[in-house]
């Protein structure tokens, strides 16, 4: 059966197919899932020129208008919901099950994004408190920023397009999005499905491409905002393109979680598993260290390694398989690699450790050195690195001893010892009894260091997605503007 889709740009209100196109091979199947035109110089310059123009017109409309579009985006992309996951399990090799779990938070971002489209507004000044602004009053509003760049990667790229591209609509912005290659059918879904709930064609445009494509965009003077999500290295090159622009970045981690004496043991075992491997590993924050204490260490790992060997590898399409392959052969064999050089500095691999084309087979290891790759750099893949501590505040340092800090898990019950991490680990967010592997799309999340800048959901995007505008009038008053009582 021929699973192909072809899938076009869209480009100042019109869907281009006819030119250049890169064909995706879906990582499963090993066949042409997916072909996308390419944009080249001319289709950047014309989509810039149109945003120029169009951001004019999306922001004179209400957030009323804009919160039901995204209301009916939400219905909607529950309607599609399996027709979106199979296009993510065909170019991603995705699960089913991963992928309509993401439609399913797709939907509820569109959702958030209406309810904060509602919400914008403003504040009345407390001008008169001072001297100089007595007789006068201030006011701001929140306005939109105008041109939006969204840059998505491809390990969840529906619903980190729908935040960056619902919260950039409800701010009021025109938004060009420039998606991952490895997925522009489930891309350019997304932005089908927004313009078939009304969303106008003069809120968004979509440019498939390589980094040429979103270098240039970066560097475009009509952009003011650029919300990017990928690898340090990437984000690195935006930056320095984009220059002076406001610049949103998720960069990724290599997201620690702690278990104590006094946790669950069995079911944090459970929790690590499952969190450690969906998507195959690929996610920002998925569990890739876990520090035990040195009493639950052994139970820890043998229930661990247990629950990790229950998971179904097999075709992503299957809606009973767990674990589907990973983006590309190349990511796979990082995973092997590091997994290998780990235990030729004496870990121990308990499972796994090996791939089948791009399919990793679920790996743990244990106690790899604190300078294994596994441990220092984002593997990204499904491989987790399991390691013994004595004393909580001593592993606290070892967790923030990493160039990332985007988001960590504890397991534990003392009160003490979650407030302690909460405020020393370096990180955007900490999961208390749960893994780092979780997240709420109405909840802000980023990280510190080398994970990035700004948070990402729908309320704290809008902040960045607009400007702050300020009314000053001479000689009119609010307050009381008499000195003393006469």
């Amino acid at each position: 059966m021929d699973h192909t889709t072809v899938t076009g740009c869209l480009i100042a209100g019109q869907w281009v197919d006819d030119g250049p196109q890169d064909q995706r091979v879906g990582p499963w199947t090993r066949s042409v899932v997916s072909s996308a035109r390419q944009a080249g110089d001319h289709d950047v310059g014309t989509a810039l020129a149109y945003a120029r123009h169009a951001a004019r017109q999306v922001a004179r409309t209400s957030p009323a208008a804009r919160a039901e579009v995204l209301e009916r985006a939400a219905a909607e992309a529950l309607r599609r919901r399996d027709d979106l996951a199979r296009l993510l399990a065909l170019e991603l090799g995705k699960p089913v099950k991963d992928g309509r779990g993401e439609i399913d938070r797709v939907a509820d971002t569109f959702a958030v994004s209406a309810a904060e489209a509602r919400r914008i507004g403003g504040e009345v000044l407390p001008v008169a408190g001072w001297a100089r602004g007595v007789g006068n009053t201030a006011l701001t509003h929140r306005a939109p920023v105008g041109v939006a760049l969204a840059i998505t990667p491809f390990n969840a790229p529906a619903n980190l397009l729908a935040h960056k591209l619902a919260a950039s609509y409800a701010a009021g912005n025109t938004t060009i999005v420039k998606p991952p290659p490895q997925a522009p059918a489930a891309s350019a879904a997304i932005v089908a499905l927004l313009l078939d709930c009304g969303m106008p064609p003069e809120a968004v445009q979509l440019l498939h491409g390589g980094g040429a494509v979103g270098s240039a965009l970066s560097a475009a003077p009509e952009v003011g905002v650029i919300s990017f999500t990928g690898s340090p290295a990437t984000g690195h090159a935006v930056a320095r393109a984009a220059g002076a622009k406001r610049l949103v970045m998720e960069l990724g981690g290599n997201a620690a979680t702690i278990v104590c004496e006094d946790a669950d043991i069995p079911a944090a075992a459970r929790v690590c598993a499952v969190t450690g491997y969906s998507n195959s590993g690929q996610s920002c924050i998925s569990v890739q260290r876990v520090y035990v204490h040195r009493s639950a260490y052994r139970q820890f790992l043998d229930a661990f390694t247990a629950e990790v060997e229950k998971l179904t590898v097999g075709d992503p399409l299957d809606a009973g398989t767990d674990i589907g392959s990973m983006v590309d052969d190349t990511a796979a064999e990082r995973v092997v690699e590091w997994t290998r050089q780990a235990a030729e500095a004496g870990a121990t691999i308990t499972t796994g450790g090996r791939r089948d084309g791009a399919t990793v087979t679920p790996t743990v290891v244990a106690s790899p050195p604190p300078d294994a790759r596994l441990i220092r750099d984002e593997v990204f893949g499904a491989a987790v690195g399991v390691i013994a501590y004595d004393d909580f505040d001593t592993v606290l340092q070892t967790c923030n001893d990493s160039r990332y800090g985007l988001q960590a898990g504890l397991f534990t019950q003392d009160i003490r010892r979650i407030v302690t991490a909460w405020r020393e680990l370096e990180v955007g967010g900490l999961v208390v009894n749960g893994s780092s592997n979780f997240r709420l799309d109405h909840v802000p999340f980023g990280g510190v260091k080398d994970s990035g800048f700004g948070r990402e959901s729908p309320r704290w995007m809008i902040d960045d997605y607009t400007v702050v505008k300020t009314l000053l009038l001479r000689g009119i008053s609010l307050y009381g503007d008499q000195e003393t009582i006469r």
